[in-house]
């Protein structure tokens, strides 16, 4: 079988002992960067020295067919650099590629810095959604935040230190300058911070330098208040590129009103 194994993001305490076990007994282990998973065999004070397989974002395509074949034989253990393969990390195309071929995927669960941040934040973990790495290019960035304005779930974001303030600043612009904000950097590690405050605060403060590991939670919207007559409007509107249906849930969400009244409200509007 295909075995995703979490890895700790920082602290090599958090290592589980299934994964120890998991690393003793390993024939074969795909690794995100092998020279990684070597000091953490080193660290973990495991003995055994499996086959190492490199398994990175340039390779994994060409690499999950021959990858699942040997799965059909041994057990092959998937590593990231750190907490769980795929979830921003390789190992999504080899997954896909497992099912397809129907073998066996399983996972030892372990660290997340998802998770984490999201605990850690005091910010609302009921309903969530992870936006991975905002995007680089200005004009890519400020259209990814603008398409989470009406967004009510808290999200989660990983960003580069070196970008973190300006896109702060990008956050700030898209969904408000007074949006809560939480930075937590350095999860499980010696210098770990939690920073909490307004996209605006938080962006003044990255100005100085930030370093290291960095995941930012941002709050969700509040709903919309509107009235009932404007909402049905804008169901019609959204009706141009979209179903009925789905027109009055979009609007629903982000005014919190009901999904049936506007949809039938809609419907008669159209009458």
């Amino acid at each position: 079988m295909i075995i995703l194994a979490a890895t700790p993001i920082g602290n090599l305490g958090d290592a589980s002992r299934r994964l120890v076990e998991a690393l003793e007994n390993a024939e074969i282990v795909a690794a995100e960067d092998t020279r990684v998973t070597q000091r953490l065999l080193q660290g973990l004070g495991v003995e055994n020295r499996p086959r190492l397989v490199a398994l990175h974002d340039h390779n994994e395509r060409e690499r999950s067919a021959d990858l699942v074949e040997q799965a059909r034989d041994v057990d092959v253990l998937v590593l990231s650099d750190a907490g769980m393969p795929t979830v921003s990390d390789p190992g999504y195309h080899l997954v896909t590629a497992a099912i397809e071929a129907g073998v066996t995927v399983t996972a030892i669960p372990g660290p997340s810095a998802v998770l984490m941040a999201l605990a850690v934040s005091g910010l609302p973990t009921d309903r969530f959604t992870f936006e991975g790495f905002i995007p680089r290019k200005p004009g890519e960035r400020a259209s990814a935040l603008g398409a989470l304005v009406d967004e009510q779930r808290t999200m989660v974001f990983f960003e580069s230190p070196n970008r973190l303030a300006e896109s702060l600043r990008a956050i700030g612009h898209a969904l408000g300058g007074s949006r809560r904000v939480v930075v937590c950097r350095e999860l499980t590690k010696l210098h770990e911070e939690v920073r909490r405050g307004t996209a605006d605060e938080l962006a003044q403060w990255a100005d100085a330098g930030v370093r290291g590991e960095i995941v930012v939670v941002v709050a969700g919207a509040k709903p919309r208040t509107v009235d009932l007559a404007t909402a049905v409007q804008e169901v019609l509107l959204l009706t141009a590129t979209e179903s009925l249906k789905d027109a009055a849930a979009s609007v629903a969400a982000a005014t919190g009103l009901s999904r049936r009244t506007l949809y039938e409200a809609a419907l008669r509007a159209r009458r």
